[in-house]
């Protein structure tokens, strides 16, 4: 493994902004100083008024596999995350077949050792009949990030809405357990009502069908539960201004119980964009009214909602083109979420620091990941270099999604790309400079995230 000395970098750590040299060797950040001199043999890298950022942790893709590798792979996934500064995913259990056991768990790691880019972690995962199974990870709570309960609304055979069954995950799990909170009931009767009208209905219909009282209702009794049994409780895609009623900012995020994330379509799209996205911004839960985004931003910045993340959910192009009721839902994002939110930092809405506190510090310690999501020394050198000065737009020559395509290539009614202002240069996972300008190093994969939980 090559050692690296990168010079003259404005470091972006812990909330502040520093010029430094750092040393990467064996892996690791080993030393953090304003120069370094050494006698080793080194590749050197120059800041150039670069910024040098911990790696994204982002805690929620789906790289589908094993069983829907049409869509992506845990290989194509991962590449397309570290050319845009992810270093670190955790992956959702909603595959075929889904993560329901520990075996099935653990043959998605072991792919994920053979091919991923980054490194990785699994959720396990829940429904009406596999309490038992699902809570047997607690006995691995130092190797897997938790479990994920789709609690009113989910793909396939994912869902969890029996009290019971809810009532011993939630009383008995040791590990984090990550909820999608939409309420099925409610949206049901909403399709039904949308359906009664008789026309063609459009993906400007689906947050109307998938509101903002589905999102509540369901968030509001996960908080419920989580209060009751003292559990670790992870909301995730918050999308609605009234949920932001159930989190707090009077506590550090070392102390919360209870967090939510996040994603960055919701933080960037509005039902404003549906004539122009359609389908392609289709997302569970719904992109939702312009007032629902505003309120994200401000929740985001004053530290009720914990992290930012993807929820990367790729499909093909033909199955994001069905008629709105036929169509996938999700949308692929893992490459573009840092050059997302440096728009954003260009824009004035954040900083660039709070930009790594929310995508790398915060979860680092939301999931109490091991020595990762900050620029430390002897911490794994998992390390983002983005030029500021450098703007690209999402086109087919650069999209790296196994589906090929991005909501980013449509920004407007013209059919123009997206501008990002800034890109990722260089990404190092473990001190492998995996990406560097447009060169790929893939002889050594990524590692398992380990947690630390005492």
């Amino acid at each position: 493994m090559q050692t690296f000395l990168i010079k003259g970098i404005n470091v972006v750590n812990e909330g502040k902004i520093y010029n430094s040299d750092v040393l990467i060797r064996n892996g690791r950040i080993e030393k953090i100083a304003p120069v370094i001199h050494t006698n080793l043999a080194v590749t050197e890298i120059y800041g150039d008024e670069k910024y040098l950022l911990p790696g994204v942790i982002d805690d929620q893709v789906h790289f589908r596999e094993p069983g829907l590798t049409h869509k992506a792979t845990i290989y194509t996934e991962s590449k397309a995350a570290v050319a845009g500064g992810v270093t670190s995913f955790m992956e959702m259990p909603n595959t075929v077949p889904p993560a329901f056991t520990l075996e099935l768990l653990e043959n998605k790691y072991e792919t994920a050792r053979r091919t991923s880019l980054a490194n990785y972690s699994f959720f396990m995962g829940t429904n009406n009949q596999n309490a038992a199974d699902a809570l047997a990870a607690n006995q691995h709570k130092d190797r897997i990030c938790g479990i994920k309960a789709f609690m009113g609304s989910s793909t396939g055979n994912l869902l969890v809405d029996n009290p019971l069954v809810l009532e011993k995950l939630f009383g008995e799990s040791e590990l984090l357990i990550a909820t999608h909170c939409e309420d099925e009931r409610i949206i049901k009767a909403n399709l039904q009502k949308a359906m009664a009208s008789g026309r063609e209905l459009i993906a400007a219909d689906h947050p109307v069908i998938r509101n903002e009282e589905a999102c509540f209702e369901s968030s509001f009794y996960a908080v419920q539960l989580a209060k009751k049994h003292g559990s670790r409780l992870h909301i995730l895609h918050i999308s609605t201004e009234k949920e932001l009623q159930l989190f707090t900012n009077m506590l550090p995020l070392k102390d919360k119980k209870i967090t939510a994330e996040v994603c960055v379509h919701h933080l960037h799209f509005t039902a404003a964009d549906y004539p122009v996205q359609g389908n392609l911004i289709k997302c569970n839960p719904a992109i939702k009214a312009p007032h629902n985004r505003e309120a994200l931003w401000k929740a985001l910045l004053d530290d009720r909602l914990d992290v930012i993340a993807t929820d990367h959910a790729p499909h093909t192009w033909e199955e994001k083109n069905e008629p709105y009721l036929k169509a996938h839902a999700g949308v692929p994002l893992v490459q573009h979420s840092l050059p997302l939110m440096l728009y954003y930092v260009q824009q004035g809405y954040i900083t660039i620091e709070k930009v790594a506190e929310k995508m790398s510090h915060a979860v680092a310690d939301c999931f109490q990941i091991k020595e990762r999501g900050y620029i430390r020394e002897g911490y794994h050198a998992d390390l983002v270099i983005v030029d500021r000065h450098r703007p690209f737009r999402a086109t087919k020559n650069n999209i790296l999604y196994k589906c090929q395509w991005s909501p980013f290539e449509h920004a407007d009614g013209s059919g123009t790309p997206f501008l990002f202002p800034a890109s990722v240069t260089h990404t190092f996972v473990n001190g492998n400079l995996v990406y560097g300008n447009g060169q790929w190093d893939e002889s050594i994969k990524g590692q398992r995230l380990l947690f630390d939980r005492k």
